[in-house]
């Protein structure tokens, strides 16, 4: 089969497109005919080695693919060849075919396609996570979405909207903004040309925002901290701006607000079937067209490093996945 390999740790460019021996099948494993494949942020740093997953070389990135079963191992009874599934796997995913846990699969959605499907999971159940399990967020609130534009920013956008929020989308584009609108943002600020810090101050009538969902980190958390709400929340879902904040903690004390972290794999890990209730509300949402999931670029397998890199560059609106000819 062929896949994307990994063999020394570096950027994008240092991958290369292999024919490889397909991966054994154990018990209870599914081995999958990879459709697509999403790429999500961490797959820029598990080839750099900077991720706190770390597979020994050579080994193929890739977390979330969307195909079909082709095989069963022993013991899985609950599903047949040629179901249409979700895998998260971790890594793996660039390849024609991965080998996955059955306990890690879901169906695909009826009106859902591959590559929408490839591109959704980590996204979306990363941001339904956050929005509703560790900040509880509630109909009314002000919601302000930083890095609105990229895949887990406009997923939040969308998931936030069908919450019931007022939300306020940030971007560093008045193009990245325009395409925040169109998913439902109802203000929006351009953190590049106008102080986030004063604009949000001016949406809230003075009061701040009640959550604030910081998937970038660096210079834009420092400004994020000081116009969130009396008793705001704060979640930190990562650091696409390449720099992990120091927070002055009388920020915390004078707002009396609370940072909330927000590491959603090892949620799904340690309580599958409460991320199971989330994922089935997401594609209840996307069936009732309050999700449209964008995809905005795809490449083939070759491409992989060329699309890794238009996220490292930030040139990515919602989600890039690639494909593999195969569905």
């Amino acid at each position: 089969m062929r896949a994307v390999i990994c063999k020394e740790f570096g950027p994008p460019e240092t991958l290369s497109v292999e024919e490889v021996p397909p991966p054994s099948l154990g018990a209870g494993q599914v081995r999958i005919g990879v459709h697509a494949c999403g790429i999500n942020f961490p797959d820029t740093l598990i080839i750099e080695n900077k991720y706190q997953f770390k597979p020994p070389l050579p080994f193929s990135p890739g977390g979330e693919v969307a195909g079909e079963i082709v095989e069963l191992g022993a013991g899985v009874s609950q599903w047949k060849a040629g179901d249409r599934v979700i895998a998260m796997c971790g890594w793996g995913g660039f390849a024609e075919q991965v080998v996955v846990d059955a306990a890690r699969i879901m169906a695909v959605p009826a009106t859902m396609d591959s590559v929408t499907a490839a591109g959704f999971t980590m996204t979306y159940g990363t941001s339904h996570y956050a929005l509703e399990d560790r900040a509880h967020l509630r109909a009314g609130e002000t919601l302000l979405v930083l890095g609105a534009a990229g895949g887990v920013g406009l997923a939040a956008v969308e998931i936030g909207k069908a919450m019931g929020a007022h939300v306020i989308a940030a971007a560093s584009t008045d193009e990245k903004l325009a395409m925040c609108r169109r998913f439902g943002a109802d203000d929006v600020v351009n953190y590049a040309t106008e102080s986030l810090k004063q604009r949000v101050k001016e949406l809230t009538d003075g009061r701040g925002a009640d959550v604030i969902y910081d998937p970038v980190g660096g210079d834009v958390f420092d400004e994020a901290m000081r116009c969130i709400a009396w008793e705001g929340r704060l979640l930190v879902v990562g650091f696409a701006s390449g720099r992990i904040p120091q927070l002055p903690m009388n920020l915390v004390l004078l707002k009396g607000c609370q940072l909330i972290g927000v590491f959603w794999g090892s949620f799904t890990a340690r309580d599958p079937a409460r991320n199971a209730e989330n994922m089935q509300t997401l594609f209840r949402w996307f069936e009732e067209k309050k999700l449209q999931a964008h995809v905005s670029a795809t490449y083939p397998l070759e491409e992989a490093g060329k699309a890794l890199r238009s996220m490292l560059n930030r040139a990515v609106t919602g989600k890039v996945v690639l494909v593999t000819g195969k569905g």
